[in-house]
């Protein structure tokens, strides 16, 4: 006897426009038929269409099924099967819920079918909506708690905003859809997921919340959506720390595929359906929905340690084994996708801003991953391409390489945000340094980080400093935002330091937080709940309206 097919996930709905939206779900089995019925008494059914995932695998570092030490099942990269099913529902009515389910069939005849959600189409301007601004979940400790809280306390949003770094590593298939931890994406996003956090001896578990299968999730790319050089290393986190300037690919790897021998984000593009742009494709788009104008940014770079102790490449120098060995280095935190001006991002986003769309919209939103301003360490160095300064002795042999990172050639900073400013946007969106911070700039513009979803590394303030090179050209900034905007007072109710003073920030490992985007009303609220108090009350601590 087989055992019964089962789903991998709850469908979710993607890509919604006036009068459509796009259901998907995945399954391990290919299947002879994939739908969506929907309407009153499931009369109307559309058929999917089905891919194979190109390069989802697991490896000695995965936590799925049997595997939950190390190596246990798989030794090294292992290719897994897995299909994605997806249909277009039509003929639908902006403002009318629909409910709808899925059924796949597997190869031997034998179905399964999901529960009953709801689906709609793109709101029309006028609409009140409720919008989960979220980031960074990474599989971390307490993200199944925090989209718990998100469905107890605003009940159903009507889309989810996502900066970035869904999970650590995008070719591991567990990450996204089964780690036996009970915190990959998708079942914390469905409310399938099972985590136990345990407190004085107390074990409470969470199970997520039930978010996008009935609202559509519009994502960026952070550094953690990017895979390195294909199949080059032994695990697929190595692989994932293995990206490489594509210019310099070019050059080693003449007869080789680009894409294979310098970064990409195939398991990204491939997982979901997004709005494209002519030039960006999925990495960078724009989409309306209700009030808002929402423009999303391929802003992120790779992440390097800023450890000194040569045995990394890293932010600020190679690691010493492979000084003489270019194909090791590391080449500084390598940024992505161009974005200065003059890039075909940059012009890209320059017309979108003068499109009527972008203009009429009441709300002006744009989300990236990368932080123009935050007390996190991720903001150091400047984002700009690293300069290489290579240290010879006298008779011309490597002793070191070292990166410098001109604080006048930060993109986001000279670039971006000035065309930003220009164009009335009122909120920018990003996430990258796991915590909650927010400022204003001088012309009233806001920028929100909500990404202390799961775990935090800390704020740079007191007297907790960055780590940053002695003795460099630059001045790397040890405390506060480099980029000189003041923090943001929560305004309700702050997290007060230990000296009583109110905290212009929440860098917690025990208390999570999450933001709402209320279009009614044009106000942005903000969440925390403290994990350590399973038994306490969500406290919104933090709003601004915007204009």
């Amino acid at each position: 006897m087989t055992s019964a097919p089962r789903l991998l996930t709850d469908p979710f709905l993607q890509l919604p426009t006036e009068t459509s939206v796009r259901v998907v779900w995945f399954t391990e089995f290919a299947g002879a038929k994939h739908k969506v019925a929907y309407g009153e008494n499931f009369q109307q059914t559309v058929q999917a269409s089905t891919t194979k995932l190109s390069r989802t695998r697991e490896d000695q570092k995965s936590r799925v099924a049997n595997q939950t030490q190390d190596g246990q099942v798989y030794q090294q990269p292992v290719m897994r099967d897995i299909w994605r099913h997806e249909a277009e529902v039509t003929g639908l009515t902006p403002g009318v819920r629909v409910n709808y389910r899925i059924t796949s069939v597997r190869e031997d005849g034998e179905s399964v079918s999901s529960d009953v959600f709801t689906l709609a189409p793109t709101p029309k301007p006028g609409t009140p909506l409720k919008i989960l601004l979220t980031s960074d979940h990474q599989l971390k400790p307490m993200t199944e708690v925090n989209l718990q809280k998100v469905v107890e306390t605003v009940g159903r949003v009507d889309a989810v905003w996502f900066a970035g770094d869904l999970i650590n590593v995008s070719d591991r298939a567990s990450e996204w859809f089964d780690d036996n931890r009970g915190s990959a994406l998708f079942p914390g996003l469905q409310g399938r997921a099972k985590y136990e956090i345990e407190h004085n001896g107390v074990k409470t578990t969470y199970t997520g919340g039930q978010i996008i299968q009935h609202a559509p999730m519009f994502t960026c790319i952070g550094n953690h959506e990017v895979m390195g050089r294909f199949a080059r290393k032994e695990s697929l986190n190595d692989e994932f720390d293995d990206t490489f300037p594509r210019a310099i690919a070019q050059k080693l790897y003449r007869d080789k595929s680009l894409i294979d021998s310098s970064f990409n984000t195939n398991t990204y593009e491939e997982i979901f359906t997004l709005p494209q742009s002519q030039e960006g494709g999925k990495k960078y788009y724009t989409v309306s929905f209700g009030d808002v104008r929402l423009v999303v940014l391929y802003a992120t770079n790779m992440w390097r340690t800023p450890k000194f102790d040569g045995k990394y490449a890293g932010r600020y120098r190679e690691a010493e084994k492979d000084l003489n060995n270019p194909e090791n280095w590391g080449y500084g935190q390598i940024i992505y996708e161009p974005i200065n001006r003059g890039s075909k991002q940059y012009n890209w986003l320059e017309q979108e801003l003068k499109s009527p769309e972008f203009k009429q919209a009441k709300y002006k939103v744009v989300m990236f991953h990368h932080p123009p301003h935050t007390l996190g360490d991720n903001i150091v160095p400047a984002y700009t391409n690293p300069v290489q300064i290579i240290e010879r002795d006298d008779i011309g042999n490597i002793k070191a390489i070292r990166y410098e990172y001109p604080k006048d050639a930060d993109y986001l900073i000279r670039d971006v945000i000035p065309l930003l400013e220009a164009a009335d946007v009122q909120l920018v969106f990003y996430g990258h340094s796991h915590l909650w911070n927010r400022f204003i700039s001088p012309n009233g513009m806001h920028f929100l980080e909500t990404s202390n979803v799961g775990n935090t590394y800390g704020a740079a303030w007191g007297d907790k400093k960055r780590e940053v090179p002695i003795g460099y050209k630059e001045d790397y900034v040890v405390l506060g935002d480099p980029n000189g905007l003041k923090p943001v007072l929560p305004t309700i109710a702050p997290l007060l330091g230990k000296d009583g003073k109110p905290l212009p920030y929440i860098a917690s490992n025990d208390i999570t937080g999450f933001s709402i985007f209320d279009t009614g009303t044009g106000i942005v609220s903000s969440y925390r709940f403290d994990t350590r108090k399973p038994d306490s009350d969500v406290l919104k601590f933090d709003e601004f309206k915007l204009k």
